[in-house]
């Protein structure tokens, strides 16, 4: 009979749960850029206008699967939002500083 995860992951130490849980929400969390808009309620054009840009170009740029960090930055600042980078590791998470320095 197999386990279900439930009862192995109440069987698990607390932090382990904890660490589980949090890549669960990391996990869920991820979305493209072209989810993202649709979950903000912004669609092409409207970005395109705050990039001052054309339409198809937004369209290629949300089909890409590798870009600029800076141009990340820009498209989610051009939605209200801000980029964080952070970088996690077994032991701890760090929060990449080096874009705010370059976004001044």
């Amino acid at each position: 009979m197999a386990n279900k995860w439930k009862d192995l992951k109440a069987k698990l130490p607390a932090d382990a749960r904890a660490r589980a849980d949090h890549k669960t929400e990391v996990m869920l969390a991820a979305m493209t850029l072209r989810d993202l808009l649709r979950e903000r309620g912004i669609t092409q054009e409207d970005l395109a206008q705050q990039l001052e840009q054309a339409q198809g170009n937004v369209s290629r740029m949300l089909r890409r699967t590798d870009m600029h960090v800076s141009t990340l930055r820009e498209v989610i600042e051009a939605m209200g939002g801000s980029l964080e980078i952070t970088a996690h590791f077994p032991d701890r998470d760090y929060r990449i500083d080096q874009l705010a320095a370059a976004a001044s």
